[in-house]
């Protein structure tokens, strides 16, 4: 059964906001997240991946496990294989983009900005030439709008003057979301993975001290490449196999145009089915387990798993 909106009234409950892929419940001091199987890409909601909502919540885990040296996160607890519980946070209204390489599809990729004749990047410049899937000397940081309807990319100089965020608080969020690529780039090439690029999202806690939130290095807000056959692939001037939403999302780019089209074309099922087979394969290679979908009505589960939590909570 798949997930595609949660309707839920628990107690204590203040309000409840569907984000693309996630549902959030307001508990005052905390929130409950829950990762639903929506499938969204071009600032649209555009199809239904069995499972995807438990592997995402899996893998995030993982990784929120791995770099917790690094910086502190915002989890509290994990009730259901779909739902994370997260201590609240002050926002900051930016997401902090590293890329490793110059790819992309959407119209705040850095290929598709870099294509358009864009060299200078506020913090950085690229050099003519560059070829689409190329690594790039040293990674590079492209923050965007976190609450706009459509992100829009940002140099840090616009993100400070804007009032989005303090100079000091951006230097140490660059610092930080700079460290965690480096670790993450490490661990998935270990693992037989490239990381190619990432979003990290931030909060600020009481003393102004940042703390990672939302998700970290899962195929929704990453991408994902095989280190053994990468250069292969780019020798015969193909796209690098994608173990990420980029799989899916170059099936719609295909066919449709996103920014323009009205109605999206809907994907077969063999298609989605590679996508959740591709998703699996990140969580088993990372995680070095075997991932085993729960059983039964997920909704039901969920709900009893969430009261559960709440009662000891009480």
């Amino acid at each position: 059964m798949l997930i595609d909106n949660t309707d839920f009234h628990f107690p204590g409950q203040m309000a409840v906001y569907h984000g693309k892929v996630r549902d959030v419940y307001d508990f005052d001091d905390s929130l409950l997240l829950i990762a639903t199987d929506r499938y969204s890409a071009f600032d649209r909601n555009l199809a239904l991946v069995q499972h995807k909502g438990e592997l995402l919540t899996g893998i995030s885990r993982w990784w929120f496990e791995q770099t917790s040296p690094i910086v502190k996160n915002h989890i509290k607890s994990y009730p259901d294989p779909n739902v994370a519980w997260v201590k609240k946070y002050k926002v900051l209204p930016i997401e902090m983009i590293v890329r490793g390489y110059i790819t992309g599809v959407t119209n705040t990729s850095l290929w598709h900005t870099y294509s358009q004749g864009q060299r200078e990047y506020g913090n950085f410049n690229l050099p003519d030439g560059l070829h689409k899937n190329q690594k790039l000397p040293t990674p590079v940081l492209t923050p965007t709008t976190k609450f706009e309807k459509y992100d829009r990319p940002l140099t840090p100089q616009e993100a400070v003057a804007e009032g989005l965020v303090e100079a000091g608080v951006w230097e140490k969020a660059k610092e930080i979301a700079l460290e965690l690529f480096k670790f993450g780039k490490k661990t998935a090439e270990a693992k037989g993975l490239i990381l190619v690029d990432t979003k990290y999202e931030f909060g600020l806690d009481d003393q102004n001290n940042l703390v990672l939130i939302d998700e970290i290095h899962t195929p929704d807000s990453s991408r994902y490449w095989h280190v053994d056959n990468y250069q292969q692939q780019i020798d015969k001037n193909e796209e690098p196999d994608n173990y990420d939403k980029e799989y899916l999302r170059l099936w719609f780019k295909a066919r449709f145009d996103p920014y323009n089209d009205t109605t999206p074309p809907t994907p077969p099922v063999e298609v989605l089915d590679e996508l959740r087979r591709r998703y699996i394969y990140v969580y088993e290679r990372l995680s070095g387990q075997k991932f085993t979908p729960n059983d039964g009505d997920p909704l039901l589960r969920i709900k009893k798993n969430v009261l559960k939590a709440l009662n000891k909570k009480g």
